[in-house]
This record gives C-alpha cells, sequence and structure tokens, in this order.
C-alpha cells in the first residue's frame, strides 16, 4: 500500500484553496516540493526571486485571490525580501513557501540552510512559521492561507525542511472557507452619520484598500449621495475612485503641511481605506492642524497611529455600505469639478505627451500598472484612471522592482485585459528579468519605458531638501529595445513626437509582449 506523504496531502490542500497558480524560483532545497509537478498546477517561472515576488503580488491584486510563492532557502528569501515588502505595504495576499535544509542537518548549520529562518523576513510579513514537525506542514499553510486573506490581509511565511515532504501523515485536510470581513460598530456609524448631518462642508478621503475589497461603486453611491469631495490618500497603490467623476478634487501629497493646507477647506473629512496619512516629506511645519477626522480601516495599527480622529473599524466594503444605510441624500452644493491642465502641443517627447497620448489610445477595459515615481504627478494630472474596478496598480512602499514584473503578474492574472505598465529607465532595470517570462507565457501585455536616463526621482527630491551635487543619479546607454528582444519580446524605440502615436497603436494591439522605449525629456517638475 502505497502511503500518503506531506506532500501529498499539501497538494490537496492547494487545490481546495485554489493555489495551483504557483510563482517561483527553484533551488535544491525544493526539489522536493517540485517533483512529479501534477498535470493541474501551473507554475511561472521568474529569473530572480525579487521579480518572483512582485508578479505573484500583482497576480494576487489583479485577481483579488491569495497567491502562492516559492522561494529558495534563505539566499532566495533574501533575494525577494525588497518585493516582499512592497507586497507587505499592499496588505497582499501571499503565501511564501520557502525550502530548508533537512532535518537532520540543521544542528550543524549547513550549506544552503536558513538559520532562524521565520525570523528573517519579519516584520513585514503577518505570521511566520517553520512547523515542528513534517506531519504540521499541511496545518501550517491551511493557517497561513487564512492570516494572509484575513483582513487586513498581507503576506505570510513558511519554511519547509526538504525532507518534510517525503514523509507520511494520516493527519486529515481541514479546508475552510476564506474568512469574511466584518461590519462597523451601529453607534460608530451612527456618531459619523450625525457628524456628516452636522457639516456644511465634507471631504471623503479614499485608499487603496477601497478597490482592493471591491468597493468603489458604494463609495462613488456615499460621495453622491453626500455631495462631499473626493480626494486620494498620499502614496495610495490603487485607483479607489473613477477620476473623471465631477466629484474628484485630486491627490494628497505625502507631506503634512500639504495635507492639512488640502484639506483646510472642509468641516469634516472621512478616510476610507487608507492611512491617516502616510508622509514622505517634512518640510518643517510642525503638526499642522487637520479638520475632524473619521478614520474608517480594517486595520488595527492604521487606527492606534492616527494622532487624531475617530477610528471605526470595519472592512471597506461593509464600512460604507453601513453608512449608506443610514446617510439621507444631501441638498448641499456639489464642490466645483477638479480642473485639468491642458493636453500638450506635441511638439516635445515629454511625459505630459506621452500619458496624454496614452489617455486617447487605451482601451476602456485597460489595466494600468505604473513605476515610474518622478512622473507619478505628470501621470494624476494627464492619464485618469475611470475604471471602478482595478483599472490601476502600483506599490505602495516605494520600493523599486515593481513595475516590469508587476505587468507580468497581472496580465497572467486578467487575461480578459489589457494590461499596460508605465516604467521608468531606473525602476526597470530592478525587475528586467520579468521580460523573459512574459515571453515564456506569451503574454499580450505593453510595456512602456520612459526613459529620461537618470534616476530622477531621486534628484528632484534631492535638489527640494537641499541635496547638492549628488552622484549616483545619471544613467543612460541602456538599449531597451534590444534587451527585449534578446528575452524573447518585440521592442521598439521612440525618439520623435510625431512616432508616438503609430508606435503605441501598433504595441497595444500587438499579440506578442511589447516593450516601448520612449526617450522622454528631463522634468524638473516638483513628484508631488
Amino acid at each position: 500500500m502505497i502511503k500518503r506523504t506531506v506532500l501529498d496531502a499539501t497538494r490537496e490542500l492547494l487545490r481546495e484553496l485554489g493555489l495551483t497558480t504557483v510563482f517561483g524560483n527553484p533551488g535544491t532545497t525544493e526539489v522536493p516540493f517540485l517533483t512529479d509537478w501534477p498535470d493541474d498546477f501551473d507554475y511561472v517561472l521568474g529569473l530572480q526571486e525579487s521579480a518572483v515576488v512582485a508578479m505573484a503580488d500583482a497576480y494576487a491584486q489583479a485577481t483579488r485571490q491569495a497567491v502562492l510563492v516559492n522561494l529558495h532557502s534563505a539566499g532566495g528569501v533574501g533575494h525577494g525580501l525588497g518585493s516582499l515588502f512592497n507586497a507587505y505595504r499592499n496588505r497582499t495576499p501571499m503565501i511564501v513557501v520557502a525550502g530548508q535544509q533537512i532535518r537532520s542537518l540543521m544542528p550543524h548549520e549547513p550549506f544552503l540552510g536558513a538559520m532562524e529562518a521565520p525570523e528573517f523576513p519579519k516584520p513585514y510579513v503577518k505570521w511566520s512559521i517553520e512547523p515542528a514537525s513534517a506531519e504540521d506542514v499541511p496545518a501550517a499553510l491551511a493557517r497561513a492561507y487564512h492570516v494572509a486573506t484575513q483582513a487586513p490581509s498581507g503576506p505570510v511565511f513558511v519554511s519547509v525542511p526538504a525532507d518534510d515532504w517525503s514523509a507520511a501523515t494520516e493527519r486529515p485536510i481541514v479546508s475552510r472557507p476564506r474568512i469574511r470581513g466584518f461590519a462597523p460598530d451601529p453607534e460608530a456609524v451612527d456618531e459619523l452619520n450625525a457628524a456628516l448631518e452636522a457639516a456644511e462642508r465634507p471631504a471623503i478621503v479614499v485608499g487603496g484598500a477601497v478597490d482592493q475589497d471591491g468597493a468603489v461603486v458604494e463609495t462613488v453611491a456615499l460621495a453622491e449621495r453626500l455631495n462631499a469631495a473626493v480626494w486620494v490618500a498620499p502614496m495610495s497603490f490603487r485607483c479607489s475612485f473613477p477620476e473623471d467623476h465631477p466629484l474628484f478634487q485630486g491627490f494628497l501629497d505625502p507631506e503634512r503641511g500639504a495635507v492639512a493646507d488640502t484639506l483646510a477647506p472642509y468641516d469634516l473629512v472621512v478616510v476610507l481605506g487608507a492611512p491617516a496619512f502616510t508622509y514622505h516629506v517634512d518640510r518643517g511645519r510642525g503638526e499642522a492642524p487637520l479638520p475632524p477626522l473619521f478614520i474608517l480601516s480594517d486595520d488595527e495599527q492604521v487606527l492606534a497611529r492616527a494622532f487624531e480622529g475617530t477610528g471605526i473599524r470595519a472592512t471597506p466594503k461593509l464600512g460604507i455600505r453601513a453608512l449608506l444605510n443610514v446617510v439621507e441624500r444631501s441638498g448641499r452644493p456639489a464642490p466645483a469639478p477638479r480642473q485639468r491642465p491642458a493636453k500638450p502641443a506635441g511638439d516635445a517627447l515629454t511625459a505630459e505627451f506621452v500619458y496624454s497620448t496614452l489617455a486617447d489610445l487605451l482601451p476602456d477595459n485597460a489595466l494600468v500598472l505604473e513605476e515610474a515615481p518622478s512622473h507619478r504627478g505628470i501621470l494624476h494630472d494627464h492619464l485618469p484612471i475611470t475604471a471602478t474596478d482595478t483599472g490601476f496598480l502600483t506599490m505602495a512602499s516605494g520600493t523599486l522592482g515593481y513595475g516590469v514584473p508587476g505587468v507580468v503578474g497581472a496580465a497572467l492574472g486578467r487575461p480578459d485585459r489589457k494590461v499596460v505598465g508605465v516604467i521608468g529607465d531606473g525602476s526597470s532595470m530592478y525587475g528586467i528579468q520579468a521580460l523573459w517570462t512574459a515571453a515564456r507565457e506569451e503574454l499580450p501585455a505593453t510595456f512602456v519605458i520612459l526613459d529620461n536616463s537618470e534616476y530622477a526621482a531621486v534628484r528632484i527630491l534631492g535638489d527640494a531638501i537641499g541635496g547638492a551635487k549628488l552622484p549616483g543619479t545619471e544613467l543612460g546607454g541602456i538599449g531597451f529595445a534590444a534587451l527585449a528582444e534578446s528575452m524573447g519580446c518585440h521592442g521598439v524605440t521612440i525618439t520623435e513626437p510625431a512616432d508616438l502615436v503609430p508606435g503605441l497603436t501598433a504595441a497595444l494591439s500587438d499579440p506578442r509582449p511589447t516593450l516601448v522605449h520612449v526617450r522622454v525629456a528631463s522634468s524638473s517638475k516638483s513628484l508631488y
């Protein structure tokens, strides 16, 4: 009689949990996990662990489902930590399974062994474990799934010694449904409703968790019922309100004084699914006062560290629905619509011209993924995201390496959508290996590289905070189209404004993964 192994039990569990698409870059400690790979599982191979984790991150974001990542012991996990930090800030429901040396060698600090493996990815995982015995592995993975997917979602880590997979087990596998969201305290909802009734000039600030929870439609309904101005929280990683809506007002800058200035006209601000607030720079103005705040979040840490305001704990969709059940339609006048900058003339190949051209050419269901930090403000001005369901993805942490692999992961997760990445030249080189995976998977994705030949975000922000004569910011000389071709993708270079529309049009309709290298003029525009 053939004994049931831990590997058999784990694969049963993964099937029941829908975790049959695995992103990875294998090493020798992963061989027992990968051996006799099932025909109903997909293994998405990436050529470097950081790119692998970023692919999986965007895949989970695009599908709103958990994802499994398989990494190699200490070295592979180490390579992936930057992208794991991104996944943590993006609240990505990710389960990282890392190989470990066999148990009998661990007392000897073996080659390829990970000492204190569960400690390595902390604090940027919600939970981590190396099971005490081989038979504990399936139960650990089941728990990891529920920790990762339970609000607020986030990555978890399981280290598995290589010989655990072949151990026999008779323990039953229990697969429980994903744990649902939670509603707010009714008294807290009534308190917020009373404050809204008394307010004359309310505003709503939305964060990435709103779209992550599929609550954009409800947020639009709430804003329209209140006639409230809607702003996007600083450094938001998703689009949580359609930017062509007349109530949409723009984006808050990640600086305390700027946030205070922007919100000063309002007598009540309701923050939905965002920290209040994420800051990046300090202009030395101290703790500028904010209007009265109500903060609705599923994250107890966000609510605990807010310096002011009334916290309401709930997942976004259930929290906003609870408000819709009690809020009456307001007769207060709506704020004036946001005035967008004029479209650029197109006499120079600027980031403004590229973004406004993309806005004209993108199909209605396009999913835009962005990692061009020095052009973020330009994107906000010239490429409005109008979708109410996963129209935009980026990283909340600011750690580079998400863009190119993110396009791959999003395209794998949403084959029904056209996925377009807009990525800076410097950012792209942190995950350029993912182009090989795009070609291998035959993804009809478009990568637009905005090449200004520098780490412009460092230079611009450095200038703003008093830096001078900064080394290490000048780039240039990278042939991105040739690099794409070398990995199996189609590549094209655009250096003249007249070539932009035909070049992008052809790329967007190309069924092959296509990289468009656009040499744009350097910008001195402020990042925020």
